[in-house]
């Protein structure tokens, strides 16, 4: 397989070994996610992201040979944050109280910044990267606590999914109008969603 394969476009060139090496990609993952929400795609280059980040575009390409893999690593970033989020509601007793967490995170995720989240979403639907920044794990993690919250739950793989996708609306719609009182957000959020699960649980 060369270079100039797909999957060498989307993934890092190298991987940090050193300590200063892993705030230099940290540094310019974080630098990514400021030109996104700042300019958006249309300003959103390797070149602008070496120069938010303080590091010559050399040493950018050192790590990422474009500005797929800057997304790509951006998104595995955000996916880990939540991941390591909504495992906490794992190991909670009480399915409702887990399932309660879980979806206080997905509604954390999306509204801390919500342009960002905005925008990530429409990258994670793209073709070429689906596959590098497919989340099987999360939605299993998802399953796992419907199961325990609605036991004897007809579909909970497919609610899992449908689970993601109204919190992603329903935050994306509040993110657009300004909201910020998150208390209030995800109230609304456990409504939509329990509403729905009572409703689609039997077998």
């Amino acid at each position: 397989m060369n270079e100039r394969t797909p999957q060498k476009r989307l993934r890092p060139r190298k991987t940090p070994s050193q300590p200063r090496s892993e705030e230099t990609v940290a540094t310019i993952v974080e630098a990514a996610a400021q030109i996104l929400e700042t300019e958006g795609f249309d300003g959103f280059n390797t070149n602008a992201v070496a120069a938010r980040a303080g590091v010559s575009i050399g040493s950018l390409y050192q790590y990422f040979p474009g500005k797929d893999a800057l997304t790509v690593a951006l998104i595995r970033r955000e996916t880990t944050r939540f991941h390591n989020d909504v495992a906490v509601a794992l190991g909670m007793p009480d399915g409702k109280a887990a399932l309660e967490y879980l979806l206080g995170a997905a509604v954390r995720q999306q509204l801390q910044r919500p342009r960002l989240a905005r925008l990530l979403d429409i990258e994670e639907g793209r073709p070429a990267l689906r596959d590098e920044v497919a989340k099987p794990e999360l939605e299993n993690m998802a399953t796992q606590i419907i199961k325990r919250a609605i036991p004897g739950h007809a579909h909970p793989d497919v609610a899992a999914g449908d689970l993601f996708a109204m919190v992603r609306g329903i935050v994306d719609a509040a993110g657009e109008r300004g909201e910020t009182d998150i208390g209030n957000l995800e109230y609304r959020v456990r409504a939509a969603v329990f509403g729905y699960l009572s409703n689609t649980g039997a077998g």
